[in-house]
């Protein structure tokens, strides 16, 4: 039985709020040989700082020495250069990617086929974990974000490595699926916003589901019993056909339901995913009252609070108060409520950092 793990996260892959994340995919598999790939960001002119923070989170945040395999460029490399960087990951059990371009990374990783050198390294029981650009290959099409969203190019899709397509789930990845930071304009769904999710979906036969998955949230798949579970600040969704299912944190699902998962002709559904008809009034009431759910009403606030658009409030006297209420349970030694407050805020979108002058905040990406 093999018992390979595939993460994939939505965005935030070197934020403070998702150590968490990353110590329970540890805490599960025993890794001596991590790889970091900086083929997405290969294009770019700050290779070695992009590469140094992300090897400095892991050793730092997670004491786990994670090395950098270099390959930025397919026509410029060597037979023997392409051979090596693939027997490097071929050896790993520990593998990660993230920030980039999703098409320029397939650009390089697809002439020689590297799907299926990912595929070995679940195969032997390791872990694959690609984020936001690198997240986007793992379909069996790639989406060229930034073709889309900066140069206006004709939708299209581009060919993924497929990786999901050898678990039995066909379907395209979409990262950022809740960003927020147009304030003004849609940049939902990795900054495609709604009318070009829909443009692309209607292009993508009718037997290929889209797998939206929200900033700083994981999808942790587990081939060893055939499931997947959501972790982290968000949710991920799947939308087959005119179907959307909304899969929620630490609800544990076979992947067999997704792979059955009802084929209907596309409409042009709705892509809302996180709409509750509670105003920001209800929601109050509902934590003053703190009763079931105050925990999640507080979180859904706070998003409220740092995600712009319509129905947003000032974040500012509402992250301090429950900051406030959280000092007070830690004085108190209520540590059990002082943890489930910052959770909350960190379900939020809330980066929460103590120190000894107290606690401290800042709203992570959108």
């Amino acid at each position: 039985m093999t018992t390979g793990t595939l993460v994939i996260l939505g965005s935030g892959e070197t934020a403070p709020n998702m150590v968490r994340v990353y110590r329970s995919i540890f805490s599960d598999h025993v890794h001596h040989d991590g790889v970091m790939l900086d083929t997405p960001f290969g294009f770019q002119e700050n290779i070695p700082q992009l590469t140094a923070k992300i090897v400095d989170y892991f050793k730092t945040s997670l004491q786990f020495t994670v090395e950098p395999a270099s390959f930025t460029n397919f026509s410029n490399a060597t037979e023997l250069e392409r051979a090596t960087f693939r027997q490097r990951v071929h050896n790993a059990d520990f593998v990660f990617a993230g920030p980039g371009s999703p098409s320029y990374a397939m650009k390089q990783w697809g002439p020689f086929d590297f799907g299926p050198s990912l595929v070995s390294v679940l195969d032997q029981g390791g872990t694959v974990c690609f984020s936001s650009a690198a997240a986007l290959t793992l379909g069996r099409y790639t989406a060229p974000i930034y073709e889309l969203y900066k140069v206006g190019a004709d939708a299209t899709w581009l060919d993924g490595l497929n990786v999901l397509g050898e678990l039995g789930l066909n379907c395209v990845v979409i990262p950022h699926f809740d960003n927020a930071e147009g304030g003004n304009h849609d940049t939902r769904f990795c900054y495609l916003g709604e009318r070009r999710l829909l443009h692309l979906e209607s292009l993508l036969a009718s037997d290929v589901a889209t797998f939206g998955i929200d900033e700083h949230t994981a999808v942790i798949i587990d081939r060893g019993d055939d499931s997947l579970r959501v972790t982290g600040r968000g949710q991920a969704y799947w939308r087959s056909g005119s179907e959307q299912r909304t899969l929620v944190r630490d609800e544990r699902i076979s992947l067999e339901e997704l792979r059955n998962a009802p084929i209907r002709e596309r409409s042009l559904m709705a892509t809302e995913h996180d709409v509750d008809p509670l105003s920001a009034t209800a929601l109050g009431e509902q934590v003053a009252n703190w009763g079931p759910g105050s925990l999640d009403a507080l979180a859904q606030l706070v998003r409220m609070a740092s995600s712009g658009g319509v129905g947003r409030i000032d974040p500012s006297a509402l992250i301090e108060g429950v900051l406030s209420a959280r000092a007070a349970a830690r004085a108190a030694r209520q540590y059990e409520l002082s943890d489930q407050l910052r959770n909350a805020l960190e379900r939020g979108g809330v980066l929460v950092n103590d120190t000894a002058q107290g606690a401290t905040w800042s709203l992570g990406d959108q």
